[in-house]
């Protein structure tokens, strides 16, 4: 598989209780505008098999590359960032952790209401179907109830386990764009402005809950777009 000449392709990192085909809204514009686009499906097993595996799936393509993380897939991107491919970096709702920061410590600082409509089984932690309200609220209730039937559950120590070195933070050199959730239960809006803050990153905030690829597409496909453009011609 191989890049278009003239469009970067759009690889896509998803959070815990999701999937790749969280994107489905905004994947079909950008292949209408030309992109080649992947979303990347790791196991939340852990963070170093998540981001061997963006990293095979960035062989996969000659690049350039601009990488889309939402929630912990910020975390994801982060490191895998680092690729020459890479180009430019698309954080939605998510978590940047920096040097010897693990996602675990920067949702601390902001404790966000959804931690009290997990649960935990076979080392996995689940979300009650309570918490969809606080992950996806501002969905339909039949989305909502897509959204709980189909979520895939980390790894109980996963947030925990990651602490990149100050040369692996790709946020430090790499153009950044970031979609803040203002009304985000999940991910705390006060934390999502600390990060962006910190990269400096392009920001656009949207009356959204923790999904907003699924509750504001057009926003978020049009920060990938600017993104996409900007990172093109250079």
């Amino acid at each position: 598989m191989s890049a278009s000449s003239s469009k970067v392709t759009i690889a896509f990192c998803h959070g815990l209780w999701a999937d790749g085909s969280c994107f489905s809204k905004v994947i079909p514009a950008l292949q209408a505008d030309g992109h080649e686009v992947i979303s990347v499906q790791y196991g939340l097993d852990s963070y170093e098999e998540d981001l061997a595996t963006v990293k095979r799936t960035l062989n996969r393509v000659s690049g350039p590359v601009l990488l889309v993380g939402h929630s912990y897939g910020g975390a994801i991107i982060t490191g895998a960032g680092m690729d020459d491919r890479v180009v430019g970096l698309v954080y939605i709702a998510a978590v940047a952790p920096d040097a010897g920061e693990t996602v675990q410590d920067q949702l601390n600082k902001y404790p966000s209401d959804i931690f009290g409509h997990l649960e935990m089984e076979d080392n996995r932690v689940w979300l009650r179907p309570s918490g969809t309200k606080f992950f996806a609220g501002d969905l339909p209730e039949a989305e909502q109830k897509l959204v709980w039937a189909t979520h895939f559950a980390p790894n109980a120590g996963l947030l925990g386990q990651q602490k990149l070195t100050a040369e692996q933070v790709a946020w430090r050199t790499k153009p950044s764009w970031y979609v803040l959730a203002t009304e985000d239960r999940t991910v705390h809006p006060d934390l999502q402005r600390w990060v962006s803050d910190r990269m400096g990153a392009n920001v656009t905030e949207v009356a959204s809950s923790h999904v907003p690829m699924l509750s504001q597409p057009g926003v978020v496909l049009e920060v990938i777009r600017k993104a996409a453009a900007i990172v093109q011609s250079r």
